[in-house]
């Protein structure tokens, strides 16, 4: 009697959860919203502009690249909502500045932030340099900083609003050979965690994003270092290995509905969730299992590995069908062009 009961208590509350959680998405819907997403041209980024225009959002896109804008532009269009694109340095934080303020005197206000532009530099610490870690902490921290900095503000006045800090599971477990690409992600994780609480009050919601491995084609505009052709072969075949990454429409649903119910977190994939637990339960065990990791992945090389190189300009090591998911979502995605977002 005493198991039934709880059973039962237990199917209760469960049931509770999942209203409570379809109640507060559907109180946000993102039809007519304002979403500024940068990195939006390709990857992760365009994905989820196409979900926000399909719900009838008005996107506005941020990257470098002005051909991929073009294509993404192209690609959005047809679907809904409206599509603002921004030819803009993230790097640079007067461009940024001009950027948002196209934005709101287009749509007249930003709605959400999405901060999802990224790259990740593939290789052993010894050929990582100060100039490294600068690039990768503007992008990932400096970048999203002033983009809140700017936004907040205006967000304030409106009532509230959403921002969505893309970080990673490199953002809560450090990876090696992603030296600069944790230390940043570890940054952007700490301010956006710190900020959910204090805005909190003014109605913007903050959620922190950790994705694990993600099948959006972006390997091959990943930069590597070191023995350039062994370091894709590794990291392109855990992009595309279905039990350790997920799919990117899969990926984008998950996130936006997070977003629209103010979710403080969100972990994708399993495995990135079994690492965080690992982690947080036994950080001495999982620090070991990092260094036996290392041992597998490739020594450095010489002053040659101190060139970065894209995943498109590297020679493939291993079978196309071990990287056959990943590399479908290349022309998709358009993931076309070895450049920076």
């Amino acid at each position: 009697m005493t198991l039934r009961v709880l059973l039962l208590s237990g199917a209760i509350l469960l049931a509770l959860w999942l209203i409570a959680r379809f109640i507060r998405t559907a109180r946000y819907p993102l039809y007519d919203k304002v979403v500024l997403v940068t990195g939006g041209s390709r990857g992760l980024g365009l994905v989820l502009a196409r979900h926000i225009c399909a719900r009838g959002g008005n996107v506005a896109i941020i990257a470098r690249d002005p051909d991929e804008l073009a294509r993404a532009k192209s690609d959005l269009v047809p679907r809904g909502g409206k599509v603002l694109t921004i030819e803009c340095d993230l790097l640079d934080a007067g461009q940024i500045q001009l950027a948002v303020r196209r934005v709101i005197d287009r749509f007249g206000k930003i709605d959400v932030l999405i901060n999802n532009a990224g790259i990740i530099e593939v290789g052993p610490f010894e050929h990582m340099t100060p100039e490294d870690f600068e690039h990768a902490m503007y992008l990932h921290f400096w970048a999203p900083f002033e983009l809140i900095s700017q936004i907040v503000p205006e967000m304030r006045i409106w009532g509230g609003g959403r921002i969505v800090n893309i970080s990673s599971i490199g953002g809560k477990v450090a990876v090696p050979h992603l030296a600069p690409y944790s230390a940043s992600k570890f940054a952007l994780t700490g301010l956006s965690d710190a900020l959910r609480a204090e805005l909190a009050r003014d109605d913007i919601y903050v959620t922190t994003v950790a994705p694990g491995m993600m099948r959006t084609g972006s390997h091959v505009n990943a930069k590597f270092k070191g023995r350039h052709d062994d370091e894709f072969a590794w990291f392109a075949a855990a992009a595309g290995a279905p039990l350790l990454s997920m799919n990117a429409d899969r990926a984008a649903r998950k996130i936006l509905a997070a977003c629209r119910r103010g979710q403080p977190s969100l972990t994708l994939t399993f495995a990135a969730r079994l690492q965080v637990v690992a982690n947080a339960l036994f950080p001495n065990l999982t620090g070991y299992a990092m260094q036996l990791a290392n041992r597998f992945l490739p020594e450095s090389s010489g002053a040659q590995g101190n060139r970065s190189r894209a995943g498109s300009e590297v020679r493939r090591l291993i079978p196309d069908w071990v990287t056959r998911a990943a590399d479908k979502a290349i022309a998709r995605n358009n993931e076309t062009k070895g450049k920076s977002l």
